[in-house]
């Protein structure tokens, strides 16, 4: 047993925390999710299929992405939805944290990962960041990272906007101006590269064709996807 979790089960006994999915109280020994939600938690197997699931198809002549993968599926009032809310909105990054160790190790086991060089995340504007503290993308990416022994390079994109509006817009239109929202400010870090791409919500994909563009557009040798869920 480790000093940090010595510490953090003599914490929860002071000062019990509250399961962030759920709202129950977590027993010693859990940290962030009960055992309950964990195991109840609707967990896609993406990672053992990375190019042949429900989310690469997505991508098809859009944007070539190698692997493609989301930890879980996002359903409206779940656990899922409970986990985000608390992530993006409350603060809790932990969240976050937690769930990129939980993927990490899964995805560390599959031979489709290990030409993986680089994670990077899709990036708040900077207000957005100010008024956050934290890209709630940046935690789930670096345990990532460190599950598959590679650098996180957070500054690799930045957006330039922080907002967009799409209203009467066709999808050209709208591609184009998705385009525009996005920019390389770190290409070293990604050139010659394979590049993991990671999101928190996968939805139209959009946001993630934009930046795999930008990325390969400025050198990156390959993008993967990953994102803490998707809605499809």
């Amino acid at each position: 047993m480790t000093l940090r979790t010595l510490l953090h089960d003599f914490l929860a006994l002071l000062y019990p925390e509250d399961c962030r999915a759920c709202a129950g109280e977590l027993a010693m020994g859990e940290e962030v999710i009960c055992s309950h939600c964990r195991i109840k938690l609707p967990y896609t197997d993406f990672h053992t299929a990375p190019f042949d699931n429900a989310l690469h198809p997505v991508f098809w002549g859009r944007v070539p992405v190698q692997a493609a993968g989301a930890y879980l599926k996002f359903q409206e009032k779940g656990r899922v939805q409970r986990l985000l809310h608390q992530l993006k909105y409350r603060g809790q990054e932990e969240v976050g944290e937690v769930l990129g160790r939980w993927y990490g190790a899964l995805m560390q086991n599959q031979p489709d990962y290990k030409g993986i060089e680089v994670v990077v995340p899709v990036p708040l504007h900077k207000s957005k960041l100010k008024q956050r503290g934290y890209n709630q993308v940046a935690a789930f990416s670096r345990e990532l990272a460190t599950a598959l022994s590679v650098p996180v390079a957070e500054d690799a994109l930045q957006k330039n906007r922080n907002s967009l509006t799409q209203t009467k817009k066709d999808r050209q239109a709208r591609w184009e101006a998705m385009q525009q929202l996005y920019s390389i400010y770190n290409k070293e870090s990604i050139q010659g590269k394979h590049v993991l791409l990671v999101d928190d919500v996968i939805t139209t994909g959009a946001t993630l064709e934009a930046c795999a563009s930008l990325l390969l557009q400025n050198g990156a040798s390959a993008v993967s996807i990953a994102a803490i869920a998707y809605t499809l």
